[in-house]
C-alpha cells in the first residue's frame, strides 16, 4: 500500500511537471512579446530624452544663428538679394566682397524657396561653362547634378551670334500666372556680360 501511495504521488508529480511545461510554452510568445515591448520602451524613452536635451541646449543657448541685416535665412543659410545690377563676373565680386559667393542650388527645397525669394526678377546663380563649353560648374567647382534648366536650355544663344557666347546661368520666371513658383522658376544660359541681380549665399 505504502509502495501504491509512493507511486501515485510520483505520477502526480510528473503530471504537475508536464503542466508547468505546457503552460510554459503556452506564454513563452507573451514573454517575448513582453520583452520585445519593453526594449522598444526603452528605445523610444531613450530617443525622446535625447530630443529633449537637445531641444534644451538649443533653446538655452546663448549663440543664436543669425543673417546679417538685409539678408533672409532659410535653412541655416543666409541669402541676399540684389538691388543693383550688374554682369556675371561684377555679381561674384560683390558676393565675395559680403564674405559669401554667389548661390549654389543643391535641393528642391533651396530651388522652392528662391523661386519665391526672387519674386519677378531675374537672377545670376553661381553656374557657368565658362572654362568648358557644355560642362557646367557651381563655383565652388562641385558639378550640375540638379537641374531646373527651362525646355530647350542651356542652348548657348542657339547659335545666333546676337545673343554670343551664354556661359552663365540665371534664374527667373516664365511668368505663366497659373503656374507655382516653384513650377514657373528655371535656369537659362545667358551671356556673362548681361545686367542683371543676383543672389549671393553664405552659412549662417
Amino acid at each position: 500500500m505504502i509502495q501504491s501511495c509512493h507511486s501515485l504521488r510520483k505520477l502526480d508529480a510528473l503530471r504537475a511537471m508536464e503542466e508547468i511545461y505546457v503552460n510554459v510554452e503556452d506564454i513563452k510568445p507573451s514573454i517575448s512579446q513582453t520583452a520585445e515591448t519593453i526594449q522598444q520602451s526603452h528605445t523610444n524613452q531613450t530617443s525622446i530624452i535625447i530630443c529633449g536635451v537637445k531641444k534644451s541646449l538649443i533653446e538655452n543657448t546663448d549663440i543664436k544663428k543669425t543673417c546679417p541685416a538685409g539678408w533672409r535665412m532659410f535653412s541655416c543659410t543666409c541669402y541676399f538679394l540684389s538691388t543693383q545690377s550688374g554682369s556675371w563676373e561684377k555679381a561674384r565680386e560683390d558676393c565675395r566682397a559680403r564674405g559669401a559667393d554667389l548661390v549654389i542650388i543643391d535641393s528642391p527645397e533651396e530651388q522652392t524657396f528662391l523661386s519665391g525669394f526672387i519674386s519677378t526678377s531675374e537672377t545670376w546663380i553661381g553656374l557657368s561653362d565658362r572654362e568648358e563649353e557644355g560642362v557646367w560648374k557651381w563655383v565652388d567647382g562641385t558639378p550640375l547634378n540638379l537641374t531646373y534648366w527651362a525646355v530647350k536650355q542651356p542652348d548657348n544663344g542657339g547659335g545666333d551670334p546676337k545673343w554670343g557666347e551664354e556661359d552663365c546661368a540665371h534664374l527667373g520666371h516664365d511668368g505663366s500666372a497659373h503656374l507655382t513658383h516653384d513650377e514657373s522658376a528655371h535656369w537659362n544660359d545667358l551671356l556673362c556680360g548681361s545686367l542683371l541681380r543676383w543672389i549671393c549665399e553664405e552659412m549662417a
